[in-house]
């Protein structure tokens, strides 16, 4: 019993807003992509060194709650923004 479709990846083409996407793009958009990526790529690198701190001062307080969950809240989103960063 075999799953495999008579069609490869290959044969679909991809639809005319997926192949237009990248021209239909702003100049300003692309040219501040890549520096968007190399930031959020080292600062998802770095926040984890600021969360351990607030994790040994212990998360008892709320100020110190709420400060780690918003950090750990922009790392996610550092991860996300950066996770293409150096892919060619």
């Amino acid at each position: 019993m075999s799953n495999h479709s008579p069609l490869s990846n290959d044969s679909i083409a991809p639809s005319s807003r997926e192949s237009g996407q990248a021209s239909d793009r702003h100049p300003l958009v692309r040219s501040l992509k890549g520096p968007a990526q190399f930031l959020s790529f080292w600062i998802a690198i770095a926040l984890p060194f600021v969360h351990l701190p607030l994790l040994a001062q212990g998360l008892g307080d709320p100020t110190v709650t709420a400060t780690f969950l918003a950090l750990l809240g922009i790392n996610v989103l550092a991860l996300y923004a950066g996770h293409g960063h150096n892919q060619g």
